[in-house]
């Protein structure tokens, strides 16, 4: 008699030794067959893993048991393939769901092991061809109806630009009461508060989010090329004390428009001139969200690279001090963004105003709680010295820059999660009102 050995479609979904005494090879085949139907009535193993014919499979298992001997060996030999691929299910879950935060925290730690190849890349500009994928991808995925949300939601618009640009810089004056030596960790993280919105990340975290993106796009646009003439301002009044500060506003007003801008337009006219691109873009979101949080990853790498020399030089105690205030500093201005849509959408019609729909409020608050990193870098650059060594008011600012990104992937992974448990809640009281 031909005898297979089918395995996946009985083998329990753990790896321990069967809980059954060693089998007689002369028991009848049948009532191992009846065994093995009664014991392993569930299959762990995924559907698309099994074959079509698994039903006569304890039938052949019995007699293979009574050729081997029955002593199992053979089922304890595969039985940690289900656990494996158990594993493996969760472990892609676990990649899948936390993709950003780890494509983050993967570019800092590949930047302090190996530095030389960030600032290879530095040197090529790889991190602005990374903003320019960024904001070509959000304008191929940027639908016309998400433009006419972004209209409706104009008071959104004005309040977060008002955040970013004129309330949020008067953070600075809190921070220069710290005392930290050296002083350049406090006045660089000051500066940063001045700082417009970050040029890609906040984008890209609302997409994630199921934000208005299209809001986004445009704070982040609009507060960008405002900063050019608003921040040398806020830093004159707010921590140079009447200082004059020059800023290249020529030379970023055009790095601005090249990098974020163009892009944007060149996403959305392919969008629109060919539809089956549209087609392709809309089914694919998943993976297009996945490339953005790689491009996003390629910033701390690069920054991370480039400041390891200087990182090597400061006291880690002190450093840490720094990092710690930068993230503190990112919680105040995301409690003040918060408390904020609650106050407006209090006073404004309540649920129905549109700081209270949340595509909108995901959008303000982590839009409106980041700051950039590359305009700091352009200010500090033209400051000359004139707040102390350039290196080290950037420092604390990089660290600060990758906090805010790190931190706000996380939270947007707990609204994707809530999110998830409340459709899950939804559907399980659908099922039950129809049965």
């Amino acid at each position: 008699m031909a005898v297979f050995l089918q395995a996946p479609s009985f083998i329990p979904g753990s790896s321990k030794t069967l809980p059954y005494p060693r089998l007689n090879p002369h028991f009848p085949a049948a009532h191992v067959s009846l065994l093995l139907r009664h014991t392993f009535s569930f299959n762990p193993i995924p559907s698309f893993l099994r074959k079509t014919n698994s039903f006569a499979s304890p039938i052949r298992a019995a007699h293979n048991c009574d050729q081997v001997g029955g002593d199992g060996n053979q089922a304890r030999g595969v039985s940690g393939s289900p656990a494996a691929l158990i594993w493996k299910k969760n472990l892609l879950g676990f990649a899948s769901n936390n993709f950003l935060p780890l494509a983050l925290v993967g570019g800092v730690m590949f930047g302090l092991a190996n530095p030389s190849l960030g600032c290879l890349a530095d040197r090529y500009y790889l991190s602005k061809f990374s903003t320019v994928g960024i904001f070509i991808i959000s304008g191929l995925t940027l639908r016309s109806d998400e433009i006419g949300a972004a209209a409706e939601a104009w008071p959104v618009g004005i309040f977060g630009l008002g955040s970013i640009l004129l309330f949020t810089p008067f953070f600075s004056r809190l921070i220069l009461q710290l005392q930290l030596q050296p002083q350049e960790f406090v006045t660089g993280l000051a500066l940063f508060c001045c700082m417009p919105t970050t040029l890609s990340s906040g984008v890209a975290l609302t997409r994630l989010a199921g934000g208005n993106s299209a809001l986004a796009l445009a704070m982040t646009l609009i507060s960008n090329l405002l900063g050019i003439l608003i921040v040398p301002f806020s830093i004159s009044m707010l921590i140079a004390n009447g200082v004059g500060v020059s800023v290249p506003m020529k030379q970023l007003f055009r790095s601005l428009i090249l990098t974020l801008l163009v892009p944007l337009l060149i996403g959305k006219v392919f969008r629109e001139t060919f539809k089956g691109l549209a087609v392709i873009v809309d089914q694919n979101r998943k993976l297009l969200s996945m490339i953005n949080a790689l491009l996003l990853g390629l910033v701390p790498w690069i920054q991370v690279s480039r400041s390891r020399s200087l990182l090597l030089i400061v006291k880690p105690a002190v450093f840490l001090v720094a990092v710690g205030m930068g993230a503190l500093l990112h919680l105040i201005l995301l409690a003040f963004n918060a408390l904020s849509i609650q106050g407006l959408s209090a006073i404004s019609g309540g649920s129905k105003s549109v700081f209270a729909k949340r595509e909108n409020a995901s959008a303000l608050l982590i839009v409106a709680s980041q700051k950039t990193l590359p305009v700091m870098v352009a200010v500090v650059e033209q400051l000359g010295g004139a707040l102390g060594v350039s290196g080290l008011l950037v420092l604390p600012c990089v660290a600060a820059h990758l906090n805010q990104i790190i931190m706000d992937s996380f939270l947007v992974n707990f609204w994707l999660r809530k999110e998830q448990s409340v459709d899950k809640a939804k559907a399980a009281l659908e099922l039950e009102k129809k049965s």
